[in-house]
Formats: structure tokens, sequence, C-alpha cells
């Protein structure tokens, strides 16, 4: 099953809009010069399935398998080329109406990982339509209703979930929905009733998630120290690099930067890791922060060179601008944009910590009005 928010998911959400771009290679001088180093995950992928599924692209359990694959990569390095790959493990049945339902969900997956939240949900709701028991699409696409801000629809598909008969997936998926509308000690309290009745070994993924989900209620509650427990025991039960950001985040807000610069060495160099580490960097007084910002506006350049769109990357870009290159007033309307893509309390909070630097009380206001609109309940948003 999925891993929680469509940040983490992506749908593991996790948070997440962070894939980047690699950055250009040179042209080897020889044949035997070594032009790049792949993550540790990349380089053990295992590669039957993969091969298996290029041999015979129209089986579709070999394709779900080399997509899932691909899409584990994708999630776990930042590395946006294992989107194209699970699109192309996909390809023979995208966009069909009659593919096969775990497909069309993969392929909401792919477009979600790319941040195409309508197509997205389109091809969920279509596939729902002809397949009401499939419980991943169910939570993919609470997930998804969730990173735009939708918190009723969020939490009929949870209910659809428990339906689908995955009691605790459901109720988990409830309760993170519950505590984005300021149910946060009782989704709270319901968290740690759940991890007290799994397993202590062989429940290792769940234990991290729903560790995941608890830390991210308790900053939502104001309770940061309460956050950085439940952080730093859902990256003990297992790794994961929604979550690592997220808590690099926590440590970044409170004004530990030696731990989150620690936290953020050892991840995949995605722009949002990047983005986090300069500011460490930064605010440690290390010289290094400068040529990390100038390796993201090279990928920024990059990406508009090859004709992607720029929107998709606004979080990014707008963190750049206020943390990086100290132009709020350029981050803002960025910032804005943004949350047109996506309406994460981080996105949220974004906008208004830049609207606050750039002296804009009118956006301030705009914006609190529409955090108001939503029923998120974030104490992390009332701070100002």
């Amino acid at each position: 099953m999925m891993k929680g928010r469509l940040t983490a998911a992506m749908a593991l959400a996790l948070m997440l809009a962070t894939a980047s771009l690699a950055a250009p290679l040179a042209e080897p001088a020889r044949d035997d010069e070594v032009v790049e180093v792949l993550p540790a995950v990349t380089r053990s992928r295992p590669a039957p399935v993969a091969s298996a599924a290029a041999a015979r692209p129209a089986d579709p359990v070999l394709a779900a398998g080399a997509a899932r694959e691909a899409i584990n990569v994708a999630r776990q390095t930042g590395d946006a080329r294992y989107w194209g790959r699970a699109l192309s493990a996909l390809a023979p049945w995208w966009d069909k109406p009659d593919a096969p339902p775990d497909l069309a969900i993969l392929q909401a997956t792919v477009q979600q990982g790319r941040h195409l939240f309508g197509p997205a949900r389109a091809v969920l709701q279509a596939t729902l339509a002809r397949a009401p028991q499939h419980a991943q699409g169910w939570l993919d696409l609470a997930a998804l209703e969730r990173v735009e801000g939708r918190y009723a629809q969020a939490l009929a598909a949870c209910e659809a979930v428990g339906r689908a008969g995955q009691a605790l997936y459901a109720r988990a998926c409830e309760l993170e929905t519950l505590s984005l509308q300021g149910r946060q000690p009782m989704a709270g309290a319901a968290f740690r009733l759940m991890l007290d009745s799994l397993p202590m070994r062989g429940g290792e993924a769940q234990r991290s998630w729903i560790y995941s989900l608890l830390a991210e209620s308790e900053e939502r509650a104001g309770r940061p120290a309460a956050a950085r427990i439940a952080y730093t025991q859902s990256l003990a039960a297992e790794h994961d690099l929604y979550t690592a950001i997220a808590f690099s985040d926590l440590l970044l807000r409170t004004g530990d930067n030696t731990a989150a610069r620690k936290l953020l060495a050892g991840l995949p160099l995605t722009d949002a890791v990047l983005l986090r580490q300069a500011l460490a960097l930064r605010r440690l007084n290390d010289a290094g922060w400068a040529a990390l910002r100038d390796e993201l506006h090279a990928r920024e350049a990059a990406l508009d060179r090859r004709g992607d769109d720029l929107d998709l990357h606004d979080r990014e870009r707008a963190l750049l601008a206020w943390w990086l290159d100290d132009a709020p007033a350029r981050a803002l309307p960025l910032a804005l944009r943004n949350l047109a893509l996506q309406r994460e309390p981080i996105d949220w909070w974004i906008a208004l910590e830049v609207a606050a630097a750039a002296g804009d009380t009118e956006a301030a206001a705009r914006i609190r009005q529409q955090i108001q609109a939503t029923g998120l309940q974030d104490q992390r948003l009332v701070a100002r």
C-alpha cells in the first residue's frame, strides 16, 4: 500500500514535488572515464523485471512490476528519469479506458509524481468508477485531495478505502485528514494506539509511515519537540526521502541548522535537498552555500532550455529566490502561483513567510483568507 501523503508517496507522497534534473554531463575525455555515479538505490536496482518488461511489453504483470520498481527509485532518489521509465513501461495502456485497473492507478501515480494533478484525478476517478474495490486507488485519490486542500473529498475517499477492506489504511487516512482540520490531539492519540498495535518486527514500513503522520500532526499542533521525536522514530524504522526532507524543514524552522545539515548530508541531491543544504550552510556561515545556489540556478536554466513547464517547479523556485537570492518580492508571485497547483501546509507556509519578507500585507491577508476557506488548522501558519 502507499505510504501516506501525496508529498511522500507522491503519492507516498511525501511531499515531493522534489524531483530534479540531473546536472548536464561533460563529454568524457577517455573511454574509461567515470561520468556519473548513481545513488546506491539506483546502482542496486534489480534488473530482471525491467528487462523482462522490455522483452514482453504487452504483458501487464511485467509492466506493473517494472513501473512500480521505477516509481520506487524515483521517490527515493528524486531522479526524474525514473518517472519516465515508469511511463515507458505503462505506455501500451496509457490513457486507455479499458486498461487494467492496477496499470491505470500506476499511471495516475506517475502523473502525480510529475505534478499533473488534474489528469491524475481524472484517471483515478474513471478507474475507481469501474473498480470501486481498488483500495490503493482510493488512498491515492485521498492524498491528491489533501494536497489540493479538499478535505471533505479526502475524507470520502478515506471511507472508500475502508469499504475496500483496508481498515488500518482507511483509519490512518482519516486521521491525517482530520489532523489537517484541527483535530491534532485526537489524531495524535489515535496514531499512538495504532503504533502500539503493530508488531515490533516485520511492520517497519507501517511503523515508519504512521510515525511520519504523527510527526506532521504534532508540527501542526505546535509541538515541535514531540514532532522531532516522531520524525526520528519514523526514519529509524525505515528511511524515506520525503520524511527526511520534512524533518529537515522542522530543524531549519526551529534553528537547529547543524542537525539539519547532518540529516541532509546523506540524501540524494534533489532540488529540495540542495535548497535546504544551502540554507543550512548559509546560516552556519559556510561559504559552500553559494556553489549550491549556483547549481540550482543552472538546473533551472536547464529545465527552461529543454522546454519543461517551470510552473511545476514554483515551490522550489520560490524558496531559491527567498532563501538564497534574498529576493522575496520575486519569490512572492512564484509562491502564489504554486498555491494554484498544490496546497499542502508547506505551500501555505512558504507563501505567508515570503509575503511577510516582501512586506506585502495585502497578499498575506488574502492568503490567510484562502487558508480559512480550506479549513486547514496549523499552528505554524498563525505564528506571525
